[in-house]
């Protein structure tokens, strides 16, 4: 998660590197999704929030590869603050109110993903 911010701080940014940090950090969440949220109990309406995010992430995708013409990835504050949240998830899960948690997570991941598309509308990266 911080890997994107040292490469940037220390000049070692590449396009390939940008497009590979987020190819991966998509790869670990699926993973993560895929592989935790079986073992969790929550209220369906948490897995269908998950679904709406998904689905905004997803149009996002294609929305700037057809108004930018390549896959864009906004690096915003909010995404870094989604992605912290959803790193700390599998750790904390068992030790608080997942349902609560979960609808913060959904909260923090909707704005990202909402942030995101009006980045994307506006060509702001």
């Amino acid at each position: 998660m911080i890997d994107g911010s040292v490469a940037r701080k220390t000049g070692t940014v590449s396009e390939f590197g940008a497009k590979l940090d987020t190819f991966a950090d998509t790869v670990f969440i699926a993973v993560c999704m895929i592989k935790i949220l079986p073992m969790i109990e929550m209220p369906i309406w948490i897995y269908l929030w998950i679904a709406g995010v998904a689905f905004i992430k997803l149009t996002n995708v294609f929305i700037s590869f057809i108004i930018l013409k390549k896959l864009a990835s906004v690096h915003s504050v909010i995404n870094k603050i989604a992605g912290a949240a959803l790193f700390v998830f599998p750790l904390v899960f068992n030790l608080i109110d997942t349902t609560l948690f979960a609808a913060a997570l959904c909260v923090i991941t909707t704005a990202a993903a909402i942030h995101e598309n009006y980045s994307v509308l506006h060509h702001i990266s």
